[in-house]
């Protein structure tokens, strides 16, 4: 992809098509600033780069019918979402919809270079069934603060080897197309926002639970990053004061108690400790427990499963209550590996949210489970680079 638009008029034509899909001229006039005749010029300029196209005629009006107008339809943009324990790629055309997507188990301790040659095997697999000759750009999501305008991840507490690794940089060159980098619970909020459960909201929270707790804060439909990037890390705030020591140096973060591998070590403690007969027959057999061995247990009626989710979910609430008074959004939506963990833990995290919060605040307020799971963060990714080209040069 090598044009972009000339001007906002011409990016804001390309976001509503990205958007909405094929759309007339007429309609496209309907939603912007624009007079008839200079709407016309920059439709014409934009199908002479050819980032769009003529498609089809549009339905009448009244008068002389109209051809449809949409995106180009042989532009490619990929989505990474790198997570502490897996990665998923996927490919989407120019409106977002996913044309292929592959996960694949990967520790991100084993640091960038093993990641990315990882990132890279699977986005050749995608190329070479077909789904694209080539990727106009590429949304890379990791787990961890990221200092956005360069790409780079700054001291990420679960990312031992991370701290300064030019992503962006490198794998632009290696994809031979841009790339743009940002925290993986960003991209989440903003496949959410595009084609998941906060498509018509403009202020919410999404708040992912995984090996991590991150928060994306969406501010008019912009996800804010703050000064540096690292906005939302909410794992970090206190929740146990002198409680338990976290991977960031700390001591009582929410992470330290609350999160996959919080949990997971939990489990493990009760089931060795006879507490669970559920959880320690499952670590007999397994060799290890995780989040989706509580969720089994606790789905099996184990009330030492459902204690530690509840716990979990109540310390979340209260960190989530805070950022409900500060921030009064419309809308809190909880996603990450965590969430199979379902409505006993979704009951706590209202429960404290609606307890401690101001009716002001919550009277409205709907906090439910993201609905696109793992594509949230791919879908994400391909908008966020879509955004970036989707803006005057």
């Amino acid at each position: 992809m090598t044009a972009r638009p000339a001007n906002a008029h011409q990016a804001r034509l390309l976001r509503l098509l990205r958007d909405g899909g094929p759309n007339s001229r007429a309609q496209l006039g309907d939603r912007v600033d624009l007079s008839r005749s200079k709407l016309a010029v920059e439709v014409d300029r934009l199908l002479e780069t050819g980032l769009v196209v003529a498609d089809g005629l549009a339905a009448s009006r009244g008068g002389r019918r109209s051809h449809n107008i949409r995106l180009a339809p042989q532009l490619r943009f990929l989505g990474v979402d790198i997570g502490a324990t897996s990665i998923d790629v996927a490919v989407t055309n120019a409106e977002l919809e996913i044309l292929g997507h592959i996960n694949q188990p990967m520790d991100v301790r084993e640091g960038p270079v093993a990641v990315f040659e990882q990132v890279l095997s699977m986005a050749a697999k995608l190329k070479a069934s077909g789904l694209a000759e080539g990727f106009d750009g590429a949304g890379i999501g990791v787990p961890g603060p990221v200092r956005f305008p360069e790409g780079v991840p700054v001291a990420p507490p679960i990312m031992p080897g991370w701290d300064g690794f030019p992503v962006r940089e490198a794998l632009s060159q290696e994809l031979g197309c841009p790339v743009m980098v940002d925290n993986d619970v960003n991209l989440m909020a903003m496949g959410e926002q595009h084609a998941g459960v906060a498509r018509s909201v403009g202020d919410f929270l999404c708040v992912k639970i995984g090996t991590g707790i991150g928060c994306g804060i969406v501010v008019g439909g912009e996800v804010h990053r703050g000064t540096t990037g690292s906005a939302g890390d909410i794992g970090h705030i206190l929740a146990v004061p002198d409680g338990r020591p976290c991977a960031c140096g700390n001591r009582g973060c929410l992470e330290a108690h609350f999160s996959g591998a919080a949990l997971a070590r939990d489990a493990k403690e009760a089931a060795q400790h006879g507490l669970s007969a559920e959880l320690a027959s499952r670590l007999e057999t397994g060799g290890t427990l995780t989040a989706v061995d509580v969720a089994a247990a606790a789905a099996a009626g184990d009330a030492t499963a459902l204690d530690l989710i509840r716990e979990g979910g109540n310390r979340t609430g209260q960190v989530i209550a805070g950022l409900v008074s500060f921030f009064n959004p419309g809308l809190v939506v909880i996603g990450g590996g965590v969430t199979g963990l379902g409505h006993t833990l979704l009951a706590a995290i209202r429960t404290q949210v609606y307890r401690q919060s101001l009716p002001l605040a919550t009277g409205n307020l709907p906090i439910v489970l993201g609905e696109l799971g793992p594509t949230a963060g791919v879908i994400g990714a391909a908008r966020l680079i879509s955004d970036h080209l989707f803006s005057p040069a």
